[in-house]
């Protein structure tokens, strides 16, 4: 698959809550197709003390206009200096990697689950799954309501959920309390991303259900092109570098 490093000018960048930020870049030409559950590498622009590019799961994308969205969560030097940068700001970034998810069918029946940093793609993914909001269901949990990015975009091609730790919105409890996991055999695939054990519970429901299921992997991926060895996950394949197999596994190729 081909990749290109490529300026985007950024458009705007406006906080969502305390720790997250949407950015919004364009290029001045069309992108090359981009898929959901696929990720950038963008360098730090500025920054003496970050060297290597962050990896960031693709939010929304819009080829033809040339427009790349990243959902930016506050964890490091490299984040928070991306975070503060302003309109018309150029960012390096390197493009498209990794294995993106399977698109359902248009018959069919979609659960995608978000955690954290984790519901970044859910949104693009449920976008260019093209299926109406009844058959798109999308759980995204936190800890309390102030941690939830908006909502609203998500509402536009899903059927929205929201669950919180504390009972602050909506479900009470983890990802998993939510009442369509009693409902899985209604699905005919379930989707996820986030934390390591939101993703094993989710998946372990999911397998016990007898239902498709994949996850996307948040090793820590230094390079992008399977490199520097920094993301390897055992797989019943073997050892796999989650950058270039990945980050989109099927639940049954792991070895949870």
């Amino acid at each position: 698959m081909q990749k290109v490093v490529l300026d985007f000018t950024v458009v705007s960048n406006l906080a969502l809550n305390e720790s997250n930020h949407l950015l919004r870049m364009r290029a001045e030409e069309s992108l090359l197709a981009v898929a959901p559950g696929q990720f950038v590498n963008v360098e730090i622009p500025g920054s003496s003390e970050v060297f290597l590019r962050r990896p960031f799961s693709v939010f929304d994308a819009d080829p033809e206009r040339g427009e790349l969205s990243l959902l930016v969560k506050v964890l490091g030097r490299g984040s928070r200096t991306l975070c503060g940068v302003q309109p018309g700001q150029k960012v390096s970034v390197v493009y498209p990697l990794g294995r993106g998810y399977t698109l359902p069918g248009s018959e069919e029946r979609v659960l995608a689950v978000g955690g954290g940093s984790g519901v970044a793609p859910l949104l693009f993914l449920a976008r260019r799954a093209g299926l109406p909001p009844g058959r798109m269901q999308v759980i995204l949990g936190a800890r309390s309501a102030g941690d939830h990015i908006p909502t609203e975009a998500y509402s536009r091609y899903a059927t929205l959920s929201c669950t919180t730790e504390d009972g602050s919105l909506g479900t009470r409890g983890m990802v998993t309390d939510h009442p369509l996991f009693d409902r899985l055999e209604e699905f005919s695939r379930v989707y996820t991303c986030g934390p390591l054990p939101m993703m094993k519970a989710v998946a372990a429901r999911a397998t016990a259900a007898g239902r498709f299921c994949e996850v996307s992997l948040e090793n820590l991926m230094a390079c992008g092109f399977g490199v520097c060895l920094c993301c390897i996950e055992p797989t019943v394949h073997g050892n796999l570098c989650v950058c270039t197999e990945g980050p989109v596994f099927n639940i049954n190729d792991l070895k949870w």
